[in-house]
């Protein structure tokens, strides 16, 4: 039997995975504790089950891993998947924690002019499987244990709750004591401000951190960068939000990618402070990292600095997020399938 037609482990909610009791749990085991790649490093399981399993069920997700490690620690991950599409994810280690981005789809229908990504257009959503086997392989390649990363950002390719139900299937897997068992505070999906998304992820009870890409206070300098601002405008975005934080009580990430002349007028900056009144709300200012091509430029640095002063006066907690990775492709809009040179 072909590889993409044995079922995917990876795709099962751990209840579902097959033996009973014991040989599941050993099972999952392997798969989300050990990091087991290949069956026969299951030694613990019989080698006839084995050799049984392995005719019905597939382990990975992914045909080719591809690293490109970053002079700063960080490693971009290329993923051929099994139909032979591609994905990125990119590893940063910190001092205190191991971070993974990892994406949703395969390129990315929302259109962002700043993001390299949104230039290459939408390939396809990811399974819940695909999601999860760029932590498992990033960390098999790393030579740690799958719950020693122990951070996931959905920051990479795709809009999340434009793929909600492989994206919360692939959320539960992460969470599920028999799985990664991560908490949800260190698990945070990053959307372009999707309402109804935002609205099932209030009400799905994963309790995981919502990232909201806004990028501009005003509808009119919104739509000018990003396309879906033309159909979801920001009082829409903002009541889903204030839904999100009555029901949750988790603090909101505000990514606020600054542009030169677009976004980063000191005018903006109160304005956007305005917006988050009465909300618990953490502002990541983020300096736009260029890709050949863009129709961009960055902000620059003083600017960049007066604008978060003008939002920590207003009274919002900010922090400028410099990127990792550029030297690679791999930090925050650039990834787009690019071997770097």
């Amino acid at each position: 039997m072909a590889l993409q037609d044995k079922t995917s482990l990876l795709s099962l909610p751990l209840e579902a995975l097959p033996g009973e009791g014991y040989r599941a749990r050993q099972l999952a085991g392997w798969l989300y504790q050990k990091g087991a790649r290949q069956w026969d490093e299951m030694t613990d399981l019989p080698k006839a089950l084995r050799s049984e399993w392995a005719e019905r069920f597939r382990i990975s997700e992914v045909a080719e891993v591809m690293p490109y490690p970053s002079q700063d620690g960080s490693v971009k991950y290329l993923y051929t998947l099994l139909d032979g599409q591609k994905t990125e994810a990119v590893y940063m280690p910190y001092l205190n924690r191991k971070t993974i981005c990892i994406s949703s789809m395969v390129g990315c229908p929302a259109g962002c002019t700043f993001c390299a990504t949104g230039r290459m257009g939408f390939g396809r959503n990811l399974t819940a499987a695909e999601i999860l086997d760029q932590i498992l392989w990033a960390a098999h390649h790393q030579g740690h244990a799958p719950r020693e990363i122990r951070n996931v950002v959905l920051m990479g390719m795709g809009e999340p709750l434009l793929n909600v139900e492989n994206v919360f299937a692939a959320i539960e897997r992460m969470l599920h004591p028999q799985g990664l068992a991560m908490s949800p505070r260190r698990i945070t999906l990053s959307t372009v401000g999707i309402p109804r998304g935002i609205y099932r992820l209030a009400e799905s009870g994963l309790g995981v951190r919502l990232a909201l890409s806004l990028h501009a206070p005003d509808d009119e300098t919104r739509q000018q960068i990003i396309p879906t601002a033309h159909r979801y405008r920001i009082g829409e975005i903002m009541e889903a939000v204030r839904h999100y934080y009555a029901q949750t009580g988790r603090r909101v990430t505000l990514e606020y990618t600054l542009l030169r002349g677009v976004n980063d007028h000191d005018w903006q900056a109160r304005a956007l402070a305005g917006l988050f009144k009465g909300l618990s709300v953490h502002m990541n200012l983020i300096p736009w990292n260029p890709w050949e091509g863009a129709p961009h430029q960055g902000t620059p640095k003083a600017q960049i600095l007066k604008f978060a002063a003008t939002l920590e006066q207003q009274g919002i907690p900010t922090s400028v997020r410099w990127s990792r990775g550029r030297d690679v492709g791999a930090a925050c809009g650039q990834l787009a399938l690019k071997q770097p040179a």
